[in-house]
């Protein structure tokens, strides 16, 4: 029975209660009256000033002026944001990057095809750069320490794992629901692509190795010529401030792996050698001297010259420093994210952010729609083939989908494009390898490549497989809600899963099937039964048409939410969760005629 509500106006039917944790209520400002409001779309930015018409000669001159301070204090903040990535990234590999080459050293763990995707997504957790950690696998791969078909599976875990940082750049819009909503549905959207390419081409490369055939047919109609190492416009720029505060040896890692490992620091403290000058020898020998000049004794060792940065010659261990630049890199990354959300509101009003916006998201006329898309993977990959960082570009996708910019669909190919983007700097870069890792160098690059290509062909190809768009809406919406559940998708995602994926698999096959099947079975199982709950209810069993005889923690997220603030509050509940509560029980606790009537409230 239905109970009726002022305005003429019905309460809610019992709803899907399991579908509730990821519906997301409206604006504050919306009544039971008014249309529902999409929270994804975007938002209208307008600009609040004075006219530019209204404004005499001296308001428009102060309005440029601000403009202009703006947009540079906008380029500053983004130079200082890419420059704490860098130092971040260093910082993870002080503190990991000897962990990372004690877990590649393992030969009998990397053959098994779970423990090496795993072993992937930690190891560029940890480093916090794909870079690096295909340049371990292409290291092991020439040492003939690790075979082709062994690096797959380890490729596939370095692309889920680089999708950490996006995760991570999104928690900076936490303040505002709207903006987090749409903030974290982006970063969602590139990771849940990643893990879901891998987890359908991880069985199919395991039985039939096709990213392995396909790359050596590839390799072989190739010609292999040693070409010029691929342009770093990134590191051009970045370098004169992180070269110094801290530069680190590029092949210690590779070493570690290839079991050439010292016990020495990472932190780089000799930066070249000067040879001593000899007496006698003077500038002026040459050509104009009268005889020969004298030649250099082979005992005579050359001096070493030091480096300028900031732990140069520090006595603290590579724990320590790695500890200081994380923590300093996190307090520079925040506040650069914070300035550019706050600068990027600022500016993008009216016209100019409309302007933007319609560039932005713009599509082809009929019927050449479906040609943006591909369109925008260009321009991500061309993007990320200039800025040599899938990291950085994907972190400034992110705010700017926060702010309203740039919409969902249209983020979507851009990040795909990302991936190709980083694969066509790894082929470039083994091009540069030497003649003896050419051929290992580019066929794990190849690798790479084939992979996102497939992933493109199975998520993105067919629009009604585009999964991971509403996936990620999904996510947006918990997290909009729920502000821990972002913090749970992290460490879930990227640290407790894979490590117990790699706990089971290291007990063998039968015993990873034995413990995980289950849980996968039964979780695809009510997947697969909620999506008839609210498609095709009829074909379903009368008692399986709702989840409400489940127990309440087993179907909506609010006690865990009541629980995990009783245990750190950190304020007063949203006005909001109490309106939701009220959808959750329209009957009320005291009846049809009590608390329910609170439905038709603010959300």
């Amino acid at each position: 029975m239905r109970s009726s509500l002022p305005g003429g106006q019905v309460s809610p039917p019992a709803l899907d209660t399991l579908s509730l944790a990821d519906r997301s209520p409206g604006d504050a400002g919306t009544s039971s009256s008014a249309p529902a409001l999409d929270p994804w779309a975007l938002p209208q930015l307008k600009d609040t000033g004075q006219p530019w018409t209204e404004l005499g000669a001296a308001g428009r001159a102060q309005r440029v002026l601000l403009g202009l301070l703006k947009a540079c204090g906008l380029l500053g903040s983004l130079y200082l944001f890419v420059c704490s990535l860098d130092i971040l990234s260093s910082a993870f590999q002080l503190l990991g990057s000897k962990v990372a080459g004690d877990i590649f050293k393992d030969n009998v763990v990397l053959s098994n095809p779970v423990a090496g995707l795993v072993i992937g997504v930690l190891v560029t957790v940890l480093v916090q750069s794909s870079s690096t950690s295909s340049s371990i696998v292409v290291s092991m791969v020439a040492s003939n320490l690790l075979r082709v078909r062994e690096s797959v599976p380890i490729v596939m875990g370095v692309n889920v794992g680089t999708s950490v940082t996006s995760t991570l750049v999104s928690m900076a819009q936490s303040g505002d629901r709207d903006e987090f909503r749409r903030a974290f549905g982006g970063s969602a959207v590139h990771g849940v692509f990643n893990w879901l390419t891998a987890l359908v081409l991880l069985p199919l490369e395991s039985a039939l190795a096709p990213l392995e055939r396909l790359s050596a047919l590839a390799l072989r109609a190739a010609s292999l010529q040693p070409g010029a190492q691929a342009p770093d416009i990134l590191k051009v720029l970045t370098q004169p401030l992180t070269h110094l505060i801290v530069q680190l040896d590029a092949d210690a890692i590779a070493n570690s792996a290839t079991r050439n490992a010292t016990n020495g620091s990472l932190i780089k403290h000799w930066c070249g050698a000067r040879e001593p000058a000899i007496p006698g020898n003077s500038s002026d020998c040459g050509a104009a001297s009268p005889g020969p000049c004298p030649k250099t004794n082979g005992s005579t060792t050359a001096e070493q010259l030091p480096c300028h940065h900031l732990f140069s010659g520090t006595a603290l261990s590579d724990l320590a420093v790695g500890l200081i630049l994380l923590a300093g890199s996190l307090l520079v990354l925040c506040s650069c994210l914070v300035l550019v959300v706050k600068l990027l509101n600022s500016l993008l009003r009216g016209r100019i952010a409309q302007a933007v916006r319609t560039v932005i998201n713009a599509d082809f006329p009929f019927p050449f729609g479906w040609l943006s898309g591909y369109l925008a993977i260009l321009v991500g990959a061309g993007m990320t083939f200039v800025l040599q960082s899938s990291s950085v570009f994907t972190a400034a996708i992110v705010p700017l989908m926060g702010v309203g910019v740039i919409s969902l669909e249209r983020a979507y190919p851009l990040l795909l494009g990302s991936n190709i983007g980083t694969t066509t700097t790894a082929r470039l870069a083994a091009l540069a390898s030497p003649p003896r890792m050419l051929p290992s160098a580019l066929q794990v690059a190849l690798i790479h490549f084939f992979f996102n290509a497939a992933g493109i062909l199975l998520w993105y190809a067919a629009p009604p497989l585009r999964l991971p768009i509403p996936l990620a809406r999904r996510f947006g919406d918990l997290t909009a809600r729920f502000r821990w559940v972002a913090a749970a998708y992290l460490l879930l995602s990227f640290l407790l899963l894979p490590l117990a994926a790699f706990g089971l698999s290291l007990a063998g096959p039968a015993v990873l099937a034995g413990v995980a099947g289950p849980p996968l079975a039964l979780l695809l199982l009510a997947a697969l039964v909620t999506a008839l709950q609210r498609r095709r209810p009829a074909w379903l069993p009368r008692a399986l048409r709702s989840w409400a005889w489940l127990p309440r923690p087993l179907r909506s997220l609010q006690p865990w939410d009541r629980l995990l603030r009783r245990c750190c509050p950190c304020g007063p509940a949203p006005a909001a969760a109490k309106g939701n509560h009220c959808y959750d029980n329209p009957q009320g606790p005291e009846g049809p005629e009590g608390p329910a009537v609170l439905a038709s409230q603010r959300l």
